[in-house]
Formats: C-alpha cells, sequence, structure tokens
C-alpha cells in the first residue's frame, strides 16, 4: 500500500445502506462510526457482541445471523469486513470491485477500496490521522498525543466559529484568512475556559471586526 496515493475526504452517510461483516470488537467501533453518521446499517454475523445485539434490539440495525454469502452486496453504497478471515475479506472486496461498492477489510489493506483514519473527535471538529494503511499503531499513537493537544474547549470553538461564520454571511460581511488565524488563536480558546462560550464568542466576533452590543 506504501505506493498507492490516497485521497482523504469525509462522505454523507446519512441514510446510506452500509454493510458490516463481522459481530466482534472489531464490528462494534465500525457501526459506531456509522451509527454517528447516520447510515443504514445491516450486520451480517453468526453471533454479535452484547452491545451490538442491544442495538439491534432497539431497531437501530439489521442482523443476519449467519455468515457472509457471494450477493450480500446488492443495494449497499458501502460495505465494512471486521473480520479475521482473510477468505471473507478477499470474497466481499472481490464482489464490490464487481458492483462498485466500496469496501474496507480491516487490517488487511489489500482487500480495500479505502482506508479508515484514525479519528479525534472534539464536536464538529474531526481531525484525522492516516499512514495509507502501512501502519495503524502509528496512526494511533499520533492520534493519542492528538488528544492530549485538542483538549475539550475545541468543540466550543468549533461551535462558536461555525456560528460567527453565520452572522457573518447574513451581514453580508466577510473575514479573510488572517483574520480567521487571529481569531481561532489562545485568546479565544482561553476565554472558552475562564470565562464561557458567550464571552469567548463576543471577542471572536470582536476579533473579526464586528462590533458587538454588550
Amino acid at each position: 500500500m506504501a505506493d498507492v496515493a490516497h485521497f482523504p475526504v469525509c462522505l454523507e452517510l446519512a441514510g446510506r445502506r452500509c454493510l458490516v461483516v463481522g459481530g466482534g470488537a472489531v464490528a462494534e467501533r465500525r457501526v459506531a462510526g456509522l451509527l454517528a453518521a447516520g447510515a443504514a446499517i445491516t450486520v451480517i454475523a453468526p453471533a454479535l457482541t452484547p452491545a451490538l445485539a442491544a442495538l439491534a434490539s432497539e431497531g437501530r440495525l439489521l442482523h443476519e445471523p449467519r455468515g457472509y454469502r457471494h450477493g450480500d452486496l446488492a443495494g449497499f453504497d458501502l460495505a465494512l469486513a471486521a473480520t479475521d478471515a482473510g477468505d471473507v475479506n478477499a470474497a466481499l472486496a472481490r464482489e464490490g470491485r464487481a458492483r462498485g461498492v466500496w469496501v474496507n477489510a480491516a487490517d488487511d489493506p489489500a482487500n480495500c477500496t479505502f482506508i479508515l483514519p484514525a479519528l479525534v473527535r472534539r464536536g464538529d471538529l474531526t481531525v484525522a490521522v492516516s499512514t495509507g494503511g502501512t501502519s495503524p499503531a502509528l496512526a494511533r499513537a499520533v492520534r493519542e498525543e492528538l488528544e492530549r493537544y485538542l483538549t475539550a474547549d475545541y468543540a466550543t470553538l468549533a461551535q462558536i466559529a461555525a456560528e460567527a461564520r453565520r452572522e457573518l454571511r447574513a451581514a453580508g460581511r466577510a473575514a479573510d484568512a488572517t483574520a480567521w488565524r487571529r481569531a481561532l488563536g489562545p485568546e479565544v480558546r482561553g476565554l472558552i475556559v475562564e470565562h464561557g462560550r458567550e464571552a469567548a464568542k463576543r471577542r471572536l466576533l470582536e476579533l473579526l471586526g464586528v462590533t458587538v452590543c454588550a
């Protein structure tokens, strides 16, 4: 995989039909991410972990209690293999290529149409780390380092930045990249921690050139 250049994207999966093959701990993590994206999920596996079984009983995913069979990809937009069976991964990848369905196989880059990066999420802020599938351990280590740096106040910063952008647009105004870099610096993040969200938002708008009434 080292000689393959990947193009990073964020996919809109709300309402999209996504297939997960496997019912273990890896499948749990895949399902959690798909649920957060609003996907319509089907899991094919002879058995499920208690957490996945609970989601199935709540109607948050469909469960087919069996192994993968050729033809299972019909009608799906995306597929994720979460098994340790190389033959299943390869079969799913072959069917995916034939049907034009993107497939990811956990820890099996040779059978992937796309790879999943390590993620750091802080509210609407998402940072992805990838080594192109060559070293998941390194991607995980970098993610853990970023988690320590990107503290919880970044979630609030993302929210107020989005609100400020909408307010600028509504007023027919714009701020250049230099103004945004200054506005999103340490001063505003410090205000989030020390004085709260509204004080930080007022200062953010001031730094963007918007006069805020007290």
